[in-house]
């Protein structure tokens, strides 16, 4: 196995050796390390070059082919035109040289087999075939284009809208968040206001009861007392009401004059309670004092 595998060593690096010598010519080859990688990866490249050469040999040899038609059909041609009519290159007019000339530029244009009217008619019509052809994918192209533009100029108005719904939201929140700063500096001072306050009533009412105030002269006791007196305001007028009633009936005047007698009393009885009450509150009021409240 060793042996074998000597052997083929050698046999690639004399290839190797061969193929680099006909690279170099007469040129010194370059020194490189021999192992089996250095040797494989050259005997890559020296059958990718070989490919390559006989890839190119085949070219030339089909250009040099087609070369040889081309000069057997220039000659078939010339002969036709000396022989059967008579003409050669060097007896046509220039005009008649330049239709000739035009002939076979056309030809290789089309890429025609010869300049028969049959090759011009086939080739025509295969231009023409593919001109359709290109024609319809053009107007595809531009419906698709024209589809696209709709699309886009609709994009940037939607854009441009959004753009100026944003600008206007923005433009309503810093409107929005100055309203609510100055609510809120509002609610502040409003608050500050009314601790202040209920800070200097709690004072008041501690200084008035230092100077020997009674509570029931205080702000909330005189607003009981008040609401008292208007209820009894109004029990005074309804029995005033209920006595005017009674005072409109004709009939049984002792009987009327009973249930008159006990209105009167009862409205007395009010109106007792009621200049009671108005006394009280005379009496109980003190004296108006010099003091500074602070």
């Amino acid at each position: 196995m060793a042996e074998a595998g000597a052997e083929a060593m050698e046999g690639k690096l004399r290839r190797v050796n061969s193929w680099l010598k006909k690279m170099f010519d007469n040129q010194p080859i370059p020194q490189y390390e021999v192992n089996p990688q250095t040797i494989d990866i050259l005997c890559k490249l020296e059958e990718y070059s070989e490919a390559r050469d006989r890839g190119v040999a085949f070219l030339i040899e089909d250009m040099e082919l087609k070369a040889e038609e081309y000069e057997a059909d220039a000659n078939y041609l010339e002969g036709l035109l000396t022989e059967g009519l008579g003409l050669s290159l060097s007896s046509l007019s220039s005009e008649g040289t330049a239709y000739l000339n035009t002939l076979v530029n056309s030809a290789m244009t089309l890429e025609t087999k010869d300049t028969s009217l049959a090759s011009f008619f086939s080739a025509i019509n295969d231009m023409s075939s593919k001109l359709y052809a290109t024609d319809s994918e053009n107007k595809e192209m531009e419906l698709e284009l024209t589809d696209i533009k709709k699309k886009l100029t609709a994009a940037l108005v939607l854009e441009k809208q959004l753009e100026d719904d944003l600008k206007k939201t923005k433009e309503y929140l810093e409107v929005e968040r100055d309203k609510a700063e100055s609510r809120s500096q509002n609610l502040k001072f409003l608050a500050d206001k009314s601790e202040d306050f209920r800070i200097r009533i709690k004072a008041a009412e501690e200084q008035l009861a230092a100077t020997g105030l009674d509570q029931s002269l205080t702000h909330q006791s005189l607003l009981s007392m008040s609401e008292k007196l208007a209820e009894m305001q109004k029990e005074i007028v309804l029995l005033k009401k209920k006595l005017k009633s009674y005072l409109d009936l004709t009939p049984n005047p002792s009987l009327v004059q009973v249930k008159i007698e006990e209105v009167k009393q009862e409205l007395n009885a009010v109106e007792a309670e009621f200049a009671k009450q108005i006394d009280v509150l005379t009496l109980e009021m003190p004296e108006p004092s010099k003091h500074k409240f602070t």
